[in-house]
């Protein structure tokens, strides 16, 4: 009898064996579809965004030889660019932030460069709209002059904290609120309570209550725009900007995410521009894959807001461009 049950208990082991293998074999050729299908896809979305900066020996200006990424720290300006206002012509960056990445130390920092920022744009660039603007209108002036929307705006904000930006990468309203929504949304802790107009849906109030929530690609465009309430003073821009990336960069590298990369991929095609090609995204992500955003460090532009000839600028104080800088550099391994 004893014998008897031990080979009914064998027989039961080896029938429900071949359903889990051949369930675990079919998992695992669903996912190898998948990968491939999205690193085609993101091959293709890639070659689709990729706009080089036209630069000598394809490098900053400020660096000796070209940046390696995965081997050296380097850095990416991130533009948010409006065009919807324009319908879709000459827009301008309605925000900037400069990225540092070291493969040393896995350490990744961000600094918001403040719109209105004050600097002089060249006349070889720009021509006849020579002189004093805010920084974000170098996007709009380097696309009517010719000479580059994306590489003017990177060189205006090299000029300003005196570093080399590597490479940049911008996205436009409609394909930041798509990719959010892709991400299936992103969590944040707001500070505190505020509205602000949505762009998509007749400038109607969006409020955001203080607390833990998950906000929708038009909820998140809204969070990281709004300037003009007086929260903006306790809450500011560039802190919800910084704090908005850090919760993106958690729910991007998360394994859900893998399930969603072939829409991902199509909406960065059509709505992203990039200096980085599709070999240099995959090493980008591939390095830096397992970074840890609670150790994401932010750097702030110390300065103020100051009426010159007519127009509210932001100007940065010595002391606080200095430190900015610094901080920036020592991140890059510059001197």
């Amino acid at each position: 009898m004893v014998e008897t049950r031990s080979n009914s208990t064998r027989h039961k082991r080896k029938s429900w064996k071949k359903p889990v293998l051949l369930i675990i074999l079919l998992l695992l050729l669903l996912l190898t579809v998948i990968v491939i299908y999205a690193a085609f896809q993101g091959y293709q979305a890639a070659e689709e965004a990729y706009h080089g900066l036209d630069r000598p020996g394809e490098k900053s200006a400020l660096r000796n030889k070209s940046a390696t990424i995965g081997e050296d720290p380097i850095s990416l300006l991130l533009m948010g660019v409006e065009t919807y206002a324009t319908h879709g012509q000459n827009g301008r960056a309605d925000t900037l932030v400069v990225v540092t990445l070291n493969p040393e130390t896995n350490e990744m920092t961000m600094t918001s460069v403040p719109r209105d920022t004050r600097v002089n744009l060249p006349a070889e660039a720009v021509g006849q709209y020579a002189g004093y603007h805010k920084i974000n209108a170098a996007y709009t002036y380097g696309s009517i002059s010719g000479y580059g929307n994306n590489k003017l705006t990177v060189e205006a904000v090299e000029d300003t904290l005196n570093i080399p930006i590597d490479e940049y990468i911008a996205v436009n309203f409609k394909g930041f609120r798509n990719i959010v929504d892709a991400l299936g949304g992103v969590t944040i802790d707001i500070k505190e309570g505020f509205w602000e107009k949505n762009i998509f849906n007749d400038n109607k109030r969006i409020y955001f209550e203080e607390g833990k929530t998950t906000l929708n690609g038009e909820e998140a465009l809204a969070f990281v725009r709004m300037r003009k309430r007086d929260v903006n003073t306790v809450y500011p821009r560039d802190a919800r900007q910084r704090q908005f990336i850090q919760a993106a960069v958690d729910k991007a590298i998360s394994i859900k995410t893998l399930f969603n990369l072939g829409e991902i991929s199509d909406i960065l095609g059509k709505n992203v521009e990039t200096s980085l090609r599709p070999k240099e995204i995959f090493n980008l992500v591939r390095t830096y894959a397992s970074l840890d955003s609670s150790k994401i460090q932010t750097t702030e532009i110390g300065g103020s807001d100051q009426r010159v000839g007519g127009s509210i600028y932001f100007i940065p104080s010595e002391q606080g461009l200095n430190q900015a800088t610094s901080k920036l550099r020592e991140s890059l391994n510059l001197k």
